[in-house]
């Protein structure tokens, strides 16, 4: 029975892979993986053989369209990404669009992503909040803040470490310098950190501290 597997691996500590998502991962007829490199790691500390494929933001328009027809002949495949959940800032909607469209069945595997975690830690409310993922880099970027500057939910954002303190005193000048925020990083890795405090505060916090690893970052709702 052809079938796309959407598998989430994990965001940093190997433990954190489901026993499920190593049973499909061993099952599958091939494993689409965003960097064979760095997924081959995470496969070999398993003891999972299964062959790989690069399917990545590059090519993920050209050969789409391939790879469902290799799942309507039989084929069964896992699509994972280098870190958490496929899809979610990650290449997989283009995938899963096309098997849907074309009859393939698709299941996504419950595992790791880095949202959840950081929102719950947050200490914000988290019974309703907006996933933002990651703000556009310039056309729109100034729309889009203004826009959220009414949203009155939890806001949900990833940022990296280059680009951390610019995105963090922006919105200290659309949200206010006393708007709650949190931000984590490195989320179960060794050095990881969670900062919580008004915006001016945590923006004090990273100006003489660490900008190392991934960053998401987690803004009060208007109130």
């Amino acid at each position: 029975m052809s079938k796309l597997y959407l598998v989430p691996t994990p965001i940093g500590n190997l433990g954190d892979i489901t026993l499920r998502a190593i049973e499909v991962l061993n099952d599958v007829d091939l494993i689409l993986a965003e960097d064979t490199r760095t997924s081959a790691k995470l496969l070999s500390h398993y003891e999972i053989s299964t062959p790989m494929k690069s399917y990545h933001m590059h090519n993920e328009h050209k050969t789409s369209d391939s790879l469902v027809q290799r799942m309507l002949a039989g084929e069964v495949m896992a699509l994972i990404s280098d870190a958490g959940t496929p899809a979610i800032s990650d290449p997989g909607f283009l995938l899963t669009r096309a098997c849907i469209a074309q009859g393939v069945a698709v299941e996504c595997l419950p595992g790791a992503t880095a949202l959840i975690p950081a929102l719950v830690n947050s200490g914000l409310p988290n019974d309703r909040f907006v996933f933002e993922g990651f703000l556009p880099v310039k056309k729109g970027r100034q729309t889009r803040l203004e826009l959220l500057s009414e949203e009155t939910r939890t806001m949900v954002f990833y940022e990296s470490p280059h680009k951390l303190l610019k995105t963090l005193k922006q919105f200290a000048e659309v949200f206010g310098e006393e708007r709650p925020m949190s931000v984590s990083r490195e989320i179960t890795k060794l050095h990881e950190e969670t900062v919580r405090g008004s915006i001016s505060e945590v923006i004090n916090h990273f100006e003489k501290g660490v900008l190392k690893g991934e960053f998401v970052v987690v803004v009060s709702g208007r109130r």
